[in-house]
């Protein structure tokens, strides 16, 4: 969009990015609307012509919650203290799942956007950032199914009962999101020229949440193989999904220090997924 001679006429004026860092909080607010309707197609068309629809919401983390307890809990015989297995795994899970969806969601922006990107201007940040929101709506129709089974188990008589921190818990899925985000953003700049990245990131994201506490205890890998305890230390994401337990469970330990890594840990991810989105989206369109 080129400046004529009055340029009252004109909304706005779109000019090049001479920095490779670039976050306009004011050009994505005046696109909002554009990022709204994202956050709808994303919503309302992942399941669209699906038998079972938005159900699959609710089917996914119950159907991985019962195997979880099935193979990890009576077949390997993980305990989970005074806590019932199902909603041990569920709430690791339900933390986990916006992950990856943020994560798998916004590594294929480039390739999969390839078409629109091409043909019209709009701040590229927009569509990942559509991504962590919609998510966001699923993570928390999964958390409904969590306080559900909660309540339940309440008046079962188990010993449930919820941790002061939990005022905390939704900067701990922010953070989660925002890990999420730069991941995805540096993935989604490098499949624009190796698309071999494209069959690694599901294998590497299974065996990523094997490291993740997901399904035990970050205590119980320090005991059973100390010699591998620190492959779990060192992963930002087992503070975050063990401190989720905490919260919603009282259950486990917190480790401020932990948590301290894992903010700093998100923020460079995100700063350096921020640097290639921007870097990318200059010449992407040649080589997708």
């Amino acid at each position: 969009m080129n400046q004529t001679n009055n340029t009252d006429d004109w909304l706005f004026e779109i000019t090049p990015k001479n920095k490779f860092f670039s976050l306009n909080f004011k050009e994505i607010w005046q696109y909002r609307d554009l990022l709204m309707l994202f956050v709808k197609r994303d919503i309302i068309t992942v399941y669209k012509q699906t038998v079972l629809g938005p159900l699959w919401y609710l089917i996914q983390p119950l159907f991985t919650s019962i195997t979880f307890t099935i193979i990890f809990n009576n077949v390997a015989g993980i305990k989970t203290g005074t806590i019932p297995p199902f909603l041990f795994n569920l709430a690791g899970i339900m933390v986990w799942n916006y992950f990856t969806a943020c994560l798998n969601g916004t590594s294929d922006t480039f390739k999969s956007n390839a078409g629109i990107f091409g043909k019209v201007y709009f701040p590229r940040i927009i569509t990942p950032l559509s991504i962590v929101i919609s998510n966001l709506v699923k993570f928390g129709i999964q958390f409904c199914i969590f306080i559900f089974f909660y309540i339940f188990f309440y008046f079962q008589n188990a010993n449930l009962s919820l941790n002061p921190s939990i005022l905390f818990f939704p900067i701990l899925i922010v953070f989660m999101g925002i890990l999420g985000l730069g991941l995805g953003m540096v993935i989604s700049s490098m499949v624009t020229k190796y698309r071999d990245l494209n069959n690694l990131i599901g294998f590497g994201v299974q065996l990523l949440m094997y490291i993740s506490a997901v399904m035990y205890p970050m205590e119980l890998i320090k005991q059973k193989l100390p010699q591998f305890g620190w492959v779990v230390e060192y992963n930002p994401l087992a503070y975050v999904i063990e401190t989720s337990r905490y919260m919603l469970l009282n259950v486990g330990s917190i480790s401020i220090l932990g948590l301290i890594y894992t903010m700093i840990v998100t923020l460079i991810v995100f700063f350096s997924g921020l640097l290639v989105f921007n870097r990318t989206e200059k010449s992407f369109i040649d080589t997708v």
